[in-house]
């Protein structure tokens, strides 16, 4: 099979996109000056009148972050314009984004369409493959918005449904969008050793990709060790996008990718502070704002004094109350801060987290700690991190630490980018 990462259709006619949500002082900041019209790359598939995809057996993987600029899924528009696909496959969350974390939807027939949708949640190459086989699909479409960390499972869902659509002889388009979080890469590289449904493959934990640039790296760099080839892939490019774009300058409504991702503030942060997860601490699920307030019961100010002490660039911290409502700590009264991006361009997710992990640690050692199956390590791609944590390392050694790998994972991706 032949690969072609590029674009392949000519531009067409569309609306601008509606403006995007409302967003604190950073992203606020972001909206000030709008660049040109952005369109995505189901936009540009919808204006062709979704010829790319005519006589196809299509199958498409999505969740509700896969609209239109009016608001209409793709899958709706399809079957609205005479384009039926044989099926569609959920992933995290599920198709229509019902699941909480940890959970999808099933295999069901969605009542709007009536079209049958697979559980692709879990699935590995082999059973996804299966469902390709049983729907009868030669080809396959992947429009789902990622938020640009490693450990967020839609990126790992591309990618297994790459290696099944490639083992099934099925073509693979992926409908482009922005990265809400522009180009910018950030912390470790994921060790092998520690691949899991968080990260199967060695990039950076803040990736600085769209998933069109990953599919096309994903081809390029572990395809053929799955013993398959690059697979026949297209992407549909975003036009209008430029890689020093963040989410509140592309003029698109946020869709929420999963419940606790709610507005483009979350995604800014979680790179970052989605590593919580890996701690005793509370990451904020139960709150309504998940992975920006972080604490646990027995927390007071000091935490934020001390935080605000390093002044890290393009962040500021608030003492905060909390009671979670589910997660951890259900119906606690928590301690802990929440974090405002300032300037969204000098903030550093992952830098920023390892600073609270730091003070966290020598402030309250007898009650911040890693959860006890070290969740963390697939979280960060090692056990590097929770060790020099630890050992008493400053945020400067940690973060140095993984310079050197961070630089050739950067080296390495340059020749997949599609966008300036």
């Amino acid at each position: 099979m032949s690969l072609n990462r590029r674009h392949f259709l000519a531009s067409g006619a569309l609306a601008v996109p509606a403006l995007a949500a409302t967003s604190s002082a950073a992203n606020a900041a972001e909206s000030e000056s709008k660049g040109p019209p952005l369109r995505t790359g189901a936009d540009v598939l919808a204006a062709q009148g979704w010829r790319r995809l005519a006589g196809r057996r299509v199958g498409v993987l999505s969740n509700p972050t896969g609209v239109l600029a009016g608001g209409e899924h793709i899958v709706d528009a399809m079957v609205a314009a005479g384009l039926r696909p044989v099926a569609a496959f959920g992933p995290e969350h599920g198709f229509r984004g019902s699941a909480q974390a940890g959970g999808s939807e099933g295999d069901y027939t969605d009542p709007r369409t009536g079209i049958p949708v697979y559980d692709a949640y879990g699935a590995d190459a082999a059973k996804l493959a299966g469902m390709f086989t049983k729907a009868g699909v030669d080809t396959v479409v992947f429009d789902i918005a990622d938020v640009g960390a490693r450990f967020y499972t839609y990126i790992w869902s591309l990618y297994t449904a790459q290696v099944a659509a490639a083992r099934v002889g099925a073509a693979f388009l992926v409908l482009d969008r922005p990265n809400p979080l522009g180009g910018k890469v950030s912390g470790p590289v994921l060790d092998p050793r520690f691949a899991s449904g968080v990260g199967r493959k060695p990039i950076a934990q803040q990736h600085g990709m769209t998933v069109g640039e990953l599919a096309g790296f994903f081809a390029a760099e572990f395809l053929p060790g799955e013993g398959t080839g690059p697979g026949e892939l297209d992407v549909v490019e975003v036009r209008g996008w430029r890689r020093d774009t963040m989410f509140a300058r592309t003029g698109l409504d946020w869709v929420p990718p999963s419940p606790n991702m709610p507005t483009p503030d979350t995604a800014l942060v979680y790179p970052g502070t989605g590593m919580f997860e890996g701690t005793v601490f509370s990451e904020g699920r139960g709150t309504t704002r998940p992975f920006e307030i972080l604490g646990a019961p027995g927390l007071d100010w000091r935490w934020r004094e001390k935080l605000s002490s390093l002044a890290l660039p393009g962040v500021r911290f608030r003492e905060t109350y909390f009671v979670p409502t589910f997660g951890k700590f259900v119906n606690q009264t928590c301690g802990g801060v929440q974090l405002t991006v300032t300037n969204a361009s000098a903030f550093d997710a992952i830098r920023t987290t390892v600073a609270m992990f730091v003070t966290a640690r020598a402030l309250h050692p007898d009650r911040f700690g890693w959860r006890p199956d070290h969740y963390i390590d697939l979280l960060s791609g090692s056990d590097r991190l929770r060790t020099m944590v630890d050992a008493g390392a400053g945020i400067d050694e940690i973060t140095a630490s993984w310079r050197a790998e961070l630089a050739e994972f950067d080296r390495r991706r340059r020749r997949h980018l599609l966008y300036r």
